[in-house]
C-alpha cells in the first residue's frame, strides 16, 4: 500500500487499530502534508512530496459545519463512531484555531454523539503553548507521541523541523499529570547510513524511565502497518511488542498493542 493523503476535512468512519470505529478530522490542507515533523515512517509521505504553495487551512466554521453535517447523517443512520479523532495530513495542533475547534467539537459531540470519545493524535511539539495544552486537556484522549527518549534517535526517526530538547519534551508531557496517552512507533531498519532500532536495551531503558516520569493513563505501542517513505524500514515482531508491553505492565501501566 502506498503512502497517502486525506482529501476531506471529515473522513470515515474508518476502522482504527487503536480507536475502533473512528471519524477523522483533518485540520490540514487536503492537497499536501503540512507538519513540523518529517517522520521517516509517516503514512502521508515526505513533507516535500507535495507543494504547499497556495495551500488552504480549513476555517474553524468550515470544520464545524462539516463535522455537524457528518454527525447528523451518522445519527440518522444509527451508526455513530466510537471515536472522533483529530488526525490527517500533519500535526493538528499547529492549526491557529485549534483551541476553538476543540470547543466546537466537544459541543457537537455532546449534541449528536455523547458516547463517542474525542481523541487527538499529536506529535507533542506544540506543548510550549498554554492554549494548546489547555485544549488537549479538555479531550478524552490526548494521544501524544514519544518514539524515543534519546535525542539522536528522535532526530533520525522524526526529523523535527525545529529541535526540541528531550528533557523539555518530557517535562511538558509530565505537565499533564498523567491525564494523557503516550503513543510510540517501534521500527527497525536503516536510514541514510544510520541504523534504526528503538527496541534496543539502551533505547528501552531511556524510554521506560521517561514513561515512568510521565505516568500516563495508557501507553499505545505499535509498529508499521502501511508503506513508509523510507523504504528500508521493517515491522517490529509482535513478540517484541509483547515483551515491551510486559515491561510496562510490571510497572502497573496500562498498555495497548497494535501489531
Amino acid at each position: 500500500m502506498s503512502t497517502f493523503l486525506f482529501d476531506q476535512i471529515v473522513f470515515g468512519p474508518v476502522k482504527s487499530r487503536r480507536l475502533g470505529e473512528s471519524l477523522g478530522i483533518n485540520l490540514l490542507p487536503t492537497g499536501c502534508k503540512y507538519c513540523n515533523f518529517d517522520c521517516i515512517y509517516c503514512e502521508c509521505g515526505w513533507n516535500t512530496d507535495h507543494p504547499i504553495k497556495g495551500m488552504h487551512l480549513p476555517k474553524r466554521k468550515e470544520i464545524a459545519e462539516a463535522l455537524e453535517q457528518k454527525l447528523k447523517a451518522l445519527s440518522e443512520n444509527g451508526h455513530l463512531p466510537d471515536a472522533i479523532t483529530f488526525a490527517g495530513n500533519g500535526e493538528p495542533t499547529i492549526h491557529p484555531d485549534f483551541p476553538g475547534i476543540i470547543d466546537d467539537t466537544i459541543n457537537l459531540r455532546n449534541r449528536y454523539a455523547p458516547k463517542s470519545v474525542i481523541s487527538v493524535l499529536s506529535n507533542a511539539t506544540m506543548l510550549h503553548k498554554p492554549q494548546v495544552v489547555k485544549a488537549l486537556q479538555k479531550v478524552d484522549q490526548p494521544i501524544l507521541k514519544l518514539d524515543s527518549a534519546i535525542a539522536q534517535t528522535i532526530e533520525i526517526l522524526n526529523q523535527p523541523v525545529k529541535k526540541i530538547p528531550v528533557s523539555k519534551l518530557i517535562a511538558q508531557l509530565k505537565s499533564f499529570n498523567g491525564k494523557c496517552i503516550i503513543q510510540t512507533m517501534f521500527v527497525q531498519g536503516d536510514y541514510l547510513g544510520h541504523k534504526i532500532d528503538n527496541t534496543t536495551p539502551k533505547e528501552l531503558d531511556a524510554w521506560m524511565q521517561a514513561i515512568m516520569e510521565i505516568n500516563p493513563m495508557q501507553v499505545m505501542i505499535y509498529t508499521i502497518d502501511r508503506d513508509t517513505p523510507a523504504k528500508t524500514l521493517q515491522k517490529v515482531p509482535e513478540a517484541t511488542l509483547k515483551s515491551i508491553a510486559h515491561m510496562l505492565e510490571k510497572q502497573h501501566i496500562d498498555v495497548q498493542i497494535s501489531a
